[in-house]
């Protein structure tokens, strides 16, 4: 079922750039382009090195309702049920490309934290991965 659904979300993106948006419509990537991810754009995802926090999927939940459209729920630490289930952005600008982020000082945490209106320790625990300090308090 995983591979379903990466199947569908790689078919989803080709019909976005080819036709919906049509950004590369004259696009024509071999199967072994497109795993080396040589077409246009990015599509990361939540939990992944370009956007490592999980938290985000709260934004598609609100935008989506997809446990009325489609049954999928949040567990409390964001996985998504059924298993599956993919979710992600699409960014079409012809200089977008994927990164990962480095590790985060405190101060850098508190900022985030701030912005999303959640404490230090709810982010610290939602991307322990991207700590660059050991907190004492």
């Amino acid at each position: 079922a995983d591979r379903l659904a990466e199947a569908f979300a790689e078919r989803l993106h080709e019909k976005v750039s080819k036709d919906y948006w049509g950004y590369a419509s004259d696009e024509a990537l071999s199967n072994q382009d497109m795993i080396s991810e040589k077409y246009r754009g990015i599509r990361p995802a939540p939990g992944y090195p370009a956007c490592p926090d999980h938290t985000e999927k709260a934004l598609l939940w609100q935008l989506l309702d997809p446990e009325t459209h489609a049954g999928m729920t949040l567990t409390e630490s964001y996985a998504m049920l059924p298993t599956a289930a993919v979710s992600g952005w699409y960014f079409s600008h012809p200089q977008a490309k994927y990164f990962g982020t480095g590790k985060l000082a405190k101060d850098q945490m508190d900022d985030y934290a701030a912005r999303k209106g959640m404490t230090r320790k709810e982010i610290e625990r939602m991307v322990p991965h991207l700590l660059g300090y050991m907190d004492e308090d």
